[in-house]
């Protein structure tokens, strides 16, 4: 485990075994049905590269990059497209690839931009739901563990741009980020 973490919640083989339950979920509901899973960027990119090798189905992937974070541990409420799509998805199925489900103000925001689109259809999958933190209702189809409320790192998240390359998700040593 890493020193600057107090736990670790999910193990390495806990995602992944999650992630290939998602996938077979996500190929039975869209079979015969191409679909498009857009990342967001930074957090979901190592999910969505796991999750869209286990959905069986023509899959594409695009990627949005949004911030509301910089390198504070609480969202901002501001939202900024960093990173527009390449895709077009007007008549598309879409599925939001998201690392984890917070406030859900920044995800509001960007469902409400991608609906003015036109997809065919616009869901969301989410690898991790803090418990009892969503300020606004996201309907999130597909979610990968529930948490509880503390700061986690690993498998993609970060702090001021650490720890994206641990394989498992652990809580944040609270001195590691308020000194």
């Amino acid at each position: 485990m890493h020193p600057d973490l107090k736990e670790i919640v999910y193990t390495e083989e806990q995602i992944q075994q999650r992630v290939r339950e998602l996938g077979a979920e996500i190929a039975a509901e869209y079979e015969g049905r191409s679909l498009l899973l857009v990342g967001v960027l930074r957090g979901a990119a190592l999910f969505v590269a796991d999750l869209a090798r286990a959905i069986d189905g023509p899959v594409e992937i695009d990627f949005m990059a949004v911030s509301s974070y910089g390198s504070s541990t609480k969202s901002s409420g501001v939202v900024r497209i960093i990173k527009d799509l390449d895709e077009v998805i007007d008549g598309r199925d879409v599925l939001v690839v998201e690392d984890i489900l917070d406030t859900g103000l920044t995800l509001k925001y960007l469902l409400r931009n991608l609906a003015s689109r036109k997809p065919r259809s616009l869901e969301v999958v989410t690898l991790l739901s803090k418990e009892g933190k969503q300020r606004v209702p996201i309907d999130c189809k597909y979610t990968g563990f529930a948490i509880p409320d503390e700061f986690v790192v690993g498998y993609g998240l970060d702090y001021a741009e650490k720890y994206r390359n641990l394989p498992y998700i652990g809580i944040l040593k609270p001195e590691v980020y308020t000194n």
